[in-house]
């Protein structure tokens, strides 16, 4: 059967992970989490004192990128992929409000992104993948076949963030995350390198008030169209 990169690029919070995740376990497809990536990074960062309230070492992480191994593995309790950063599953902690914080400050930096961006063209050079994030569909792989790019309000995509961590227990400000949501989006779209934009050839989906059901539904129509199903 015909393999395709689908790349799903689009605001933060907007759950692009989760659709990209049940399609990917859906077409038997290899997932990969370019955020998931990035907040690796930021994670090391912030264990190193590399990164505090006064700002980033940027010298200090740049000596340092090639000591930062990131993998995925599959939880077979899940059967999604986790995030491994030097051989340590980090899949937690890289959700956490102190991560998110500064994930875009990190994320902006260029050594950073070039190093991301080899990794994450080498882990999809063999096609059969669908890849999430902020620049997929524009700089990693501009020739995908399926490019989305999937946004929704700040206020729901904030709602949707208070809601997951709450359910891990952990104590949140739904004022605070929505004013983190908007940094987010300013910093994301305003960077000088790969910012978050649309690609000219992808398709927009505003799941502000679908389901996940319906998502999917919808997403597994734009992939069967590409496919040639129908």
């Amino acid at each position: 059967m015909k393999k395709i990169t689908i790349a799903i690029d689009g605001h933060s919070s907007c759950g692009k992970s989760t659709m990209a995740k049940d399609l990917a376990r859906e077409l038997g497809y290899i997932y990969i989490d370019t955020g998931a990536m990035y907040r690796a990074v930021t994670l090391y960062a912030l264990n190193q004192g590399l990164l505090t309230e006064r700002g980033i070492d940027e010298e200090g992480l740049r000596r340092q990128m090639d000591q930062i191994m990131i993998t995925f593995v599959i939880n077979p309790e899940k059967g999604r992929p986790d995030t491994y950063l030097n051989g340590e599953c980090v899949e937690d902690r890289i959700r956490t409000m102190e991560v998110s914080k500064h994930v875009s400050q990190v994320a902006a930096l260029g050594f950073v992104r070039e190093a991301m961006v080899d990794l994450q063209r080498l882990m999809g050079e063999a096609k059969g993948v669908i890849m999430d994030g902020r620049d997929i569909g524009t700089v990693v792989f501009p020739d995908a076949e399926l490019k989305v790019f999937v946004t929704a309000s700040a206020e729901i995509r904030a709602q949707r963030r208070y809601d997951e961590l709450k359910a891990k227990g952990e104590a949140c400000n739904y004022d605070e995350i929505l004013q983190n949501v908007l940094e987010r989006d300013r910093l994301d779209s305003t960077r000088k390198i790969s910012p978050l934009r649309k690609a000219d050839d992808a398709i927009v989906l505003d799941n502000s008030h679908m389901t996940i059901e319906e998502q999917k539904l919808w997403l597994m129509e734009r992939v069967e169209e590409v496919l040639g199903n129908k």
